[in-house]
């Protein structure tokens, strides 16, 4: 408040000056300072004051044999949740940049599937996910292995990075790469196989069911994959057993190459589950995943069963780095969604427009994320390689039973 006040009458006082020179006289200087001088410095604007939560509303869902009244139409969050969200999908957009650019100095090999633009589905749905919850995707995981390291207190950009680029430090000692990166016991990949993690995320639900820890596991995957034999044999046993699993389905509007209506005769995937409750949702508004997130979880971890979310999100980039993405969609539309659904921007606009945060706040993180982003990306091009002892090592699991004795039959 002082510097700004301290500036204005400096301006004023420099008119002063400039006033006094012109018309050669200093009879007058004691009216102009009461009525020009000092003019405007009473009714200064207040301070903007900054809210420590607000209340926000959520983007309104459709619902699929779920009582549409046990979701809320807004939802109140506090500065610190609000900015940690924005914090995150930064570090992820950064994360991911970085890694695109190894990816062109060819410094990583082989798929690499960018989550840039759908940054609002991971960080709402992780950011509710208690200690005992576990969660399996894709081949489209980074951001979720940065989270999760993040969250156990380690360097997360610099761990996926390294993975990336085969080096020791990485998540997997440098032997999984993009598409094979775990964070156990709460991250269990990163999947190669298209739709073939969903059996497996009911198989962490069955291990939630079984010892009663009281945890959710949570099962991503693709519109690419929604029509697979094996994602609906998934939702009937796991409706049959009533195990504890969040089904999502993040929608970015194109398989591979294929648009979702050329692929998909109904693109209601959410009601796919049939007896399973479903509910879509707007996934590029954090606010609205984290929220729809935290009602589905809630309901299965009640012992009511799966539920089944449908996301509507939108990549960026291509399928993975080695395709365009162009040749199936315009360069319009891809900025059309940037300019107008972008999930960064529309947070960002949240937060000042609730005033939970200054520009200067939110610059301040953006700033941050790049750098440690940028060392990230250096550090990982400079890391250690894994000694070839590593060529031998994670090649058989420890077995929990003991070894029985060979018989012969007849």
């Amino acid at each position: 408040m002082l510097g700004r006040f301290s500036k204005q009458f400096h301006n004023k006082f420099k008119d002063l000056v400039k006033y006094v020179l012109k018309e050669k006289c200093i009879s007058n200087i004691g009216a102009y300072f009461n009525t020009r001088l000092l003019s405007g410095l009473e009714t200064q604007k207040p301070i903007r004051q900054y809210a420590a939560e607000a209340t926000i509303p959520i983007s309104p869902p459709e619902v699929h044999c779920f009582d549409a009244s046990k979701i809320p139409t807004e939802v109140k969050i506090t500065k610190a949740e609000a900015l940690e969200l924005y914090e995150n999908m930064v570090l992820i957009r950064r994360m991911e940049t970085e890694i695109a650019s190894l990816y062109k100095e060819k410094k990583v090999y082989g798929f690499c599937h960018l989550y840039v633009g759908t940054e609002a589905v991971g960080t709402g749905i992780v950011s509710n996910m208690k200690p005992v919850d576990n969660l399996i995707t894709s081949y489209r995981c980074h951001a979720f292995a940065m989270m999760f390291q993040n969250r156990q207190k380690k360097n997360g950009p610099y761990t996926v990075m390294s993975e990336l680029a085969g080096k020791a430090d990485g998540i997997s000692a440098g032997k999984g790469g993009s598409m094979h990166i775990y964070v156990p016991p709460y991250f269990y990949g990163g999947q190669g196989i298209v739709g073939g993690q969903v059996p497996l995320g009911i198989g962490l639900g069955f291990g939630h069911m079984y010892t009663d820890d009281g945890g959710v596991a949570f099962a991503l995957y693709g519109d690419g994959a929604s029509n697979q034999g094996q994602v609906y044999e998934s939702f009937n046993m796991a409706a049959l057993l009533k195990l504890p699993v969040v089904f999502i389905c993040e929608n970015n509007l194109y398989g591979m190459g294929t648009a979702a209506k050329r692929s998909s005769s109904s693109l209601e995937y959410y009601k796919a589950g049939r007896v399973i409750p479903g509910i879509k949702a707007d996934g590029m508004d954090v606010i609205t995943t984290r929220e729809i997130a935290k009602v589905a979880s809630d309901y299965s971890r009640a012992g009511n069963g799966p539920i089944l979310l449908q996301f509507e999100c939108y990549r960026y980039y291509g399928h993975s780095m080695s395709d365009p993405g162009t040749s199936y969609r315009t360069r319009e539309e891809v900025q059309q969604v940037r300019q107008s659904r972008d999930p960064l921007n529309h947070l960002k606009d949240t937060l000042t427009d609730t005033q939970l945060a200054t520009d200067e706040e939110i610059e301040e993180i953006n700033k941050k994320a790049k750098k440690l982003c940028a060392e990230a990306k250096k550090a990982a091009e400079t890391a250690p390689v894994p000694d070839v002892k590593e060529l031998y090592t994670d090649l058989y699991v420890k077995y929990l039973e003991e070894p029985r004795r060979r018989t012969c039959v007849g």
